[in-house]
C-alpha cells in the first residue's frame, strides 16, 4: 500500500543509478529521436510539438503499465512498482550535485564550481562570479524541490509509479523542448503548457511545505511565508517563482536577476530581500530545506493514505 515510502528511501540512499539505463534517460532519447523525425515530416511546428507530446506520454504510460503487468504476473509487481517509483525521484542526485558546487567553492576553485553547476542548470555558467554561481545553485535546488521531489511524490502517492513516470516524461519534455526561443517557441508550446498544468498543484503544495520546513530548521519561517506570497507570482511561469521565493525568504537572500541562456540575456524578477549577503553556505541550507520538504511530503502522503483507509 505504501510502496512510495520504499521508493523515497531508495532514492535517499542510492540517488540516480549510474549502472543501468534510467527510464528518464530513455525518455530523453525518445524525445530526441521523434523531434528530428517530426521536424522532418511536419511543417507546422506547433502541431509537431503536440504530436511529440502525445507520442512520448502515451509511450511512457504504455511501457510502464505493461512492465508492471508483466512484473505482477511473475509475482514481482510490488518490487518493480517500488523501483519505478524510485526512478521518478531525483532528490539525492540534486543534493549531491549542489554540494559538489559547494565543495568546489569551499576549495576556492571557481572554475570547477562553474563546471559542476553546468551539469545542473541550462544557463551559461562560463563567466559567472562566485555569488552568481551560488545564486544559480540555490535557484535550481529551489525549483527542483518541486520537479525532483514534491511533484513526483505527489503523483506517486496519487496514482502510483505509472502516473509518477508520466509526470517525469512531461517534465523531461519541458526541459528539452519547452523553451521560448526562436527554435522552440512553437514546437515546445504543448510541452511547456502541459508542464505548467502538471506542476500547478505541486508547486503550491511546495509553497506550503517549505515554510514548515523552514520553521523546523529554525530558518526565517515568517519571512519565508511572507516572501512566498509577496513574490511567488512574479515569474512569467505560473509555478517557478513559488519555491524560489519561499527559499529566498527562508534564507534571507535575494534570488533572480540577470542570467544568460545560449548567449541570450534573460532578466528574471527579483525574489526576496538581501538581508544576508549570498554565500556558499546558502547552498547547504537550500539542500536541507529540500530534504525536509520532501520528508514532509511523505508524511502528508502517509497521513492522507491512512485517513482514506479508515474512511
Amino acid at each position: 500500500m505504501l510502496t512510495f515510502i520504499w521508493s523515497y528511501l531508495l532514492d535517499l540512499v542510492f540517488g540516480d543509478p549510474k549502472w543501468i539505463l534510467h527510464p528518464v534517460v530513455g525518455i530523453g532519447k525518445a524525445i530526441e529521436y521523434f523531434e528530428k523525425l517530426l521536424r522532418k515530416h511536419l511543417r507546422d511546428e506547433k502541431v509537431g510539438g503536440i504530436v511529440l507530446t502525445i507520442i512520448i506520454l502515451s509511450g511512457t504510460v504504455a511501457v510502464s503499465y505493461l512492465f508492471l503487468k508483466i512484473a505482477y504476473f511473475i509475482h514481482l509487481g510490488t518490487l518493480f512498482a517500488i523501483l519505478l517509483g524510485y526512478f521518478a525521484l531525483s532528490i539525492k542526485s540534486l543534493r549531491d550535485g549542489a554540494l559538489r558546487v559547494y565543495q568546489a567553492l569551499d576549495d576556492s576553485d571557481l572554475g570547477e564550481a562553474r563546471g559542476e553547476l553546468s551539469h545542473l542548470v541550462g544557463r551559461d555558467t562560463k563567466n559567472l562570479s562566485q555569488k552568481e554561481v551560488v545564486r544559480a545553485t540555490v535557484e535550481t535546488v529551489a525549483e527542483n524541490t518541486v520537479d525532483g521531489a514534491v511533484a513526483p511524490l505527489f503523483y506517486l502517492i496519487l496514482g502510483g509509479p505509472v502516473l509518477a513516470l508520466t509526470y517525469k516524461a512531461i517534465n523531461t519534455l519541458d526541459s528539452m523542448v519547452g523553451y521560448k526561443n526562436k527554435m522552440y517557441v512553437d514546437f515546445g508550446w504543448a510541452s511547456a503548457k502541459l508542464d505548467d498544468i502538471a506542476n500547478f498543484v505541486p508547486a503550491r503544495l511546495t509553497g506550503l511545505l517549505i515554510p514548515a520546513a523552514a520553521w523546523l530548521l529554525r530558518n526565517r519561517a515568517k519571512e519565508c511565508w511572507r516572501i512566498r506570497w509577496r513574490d511567488g507570482e512574479k515569474h512569467p511561469s505560473p509555478n517557478s517563482a513559488i519555491p524560489e521565493a519561499a527559499v529566498a525568504g527562508a534564507l534571507g537572500i535575494q534570488l533572480g536577476g540577470m542570467s544568460y541562456y545560449q548567449g541570450q540575456l534573460s532578466q528574471k524578477p527579483f525574489l526576496g530581500n538581501s538581508e544576508e549577503e549570498i554565500s556558499r553556505h546558502h547552498i547547504r541550507e537550500a539542500t536541507q530545506l529540500m530534504y525536509l520538504t520532501s520528508f514532509l511530503m511523505v508524511i502528508l502522503g502517509v497521513t492522507l493514505r491512512l485517513i482514506l483507509m479508515v474512511v
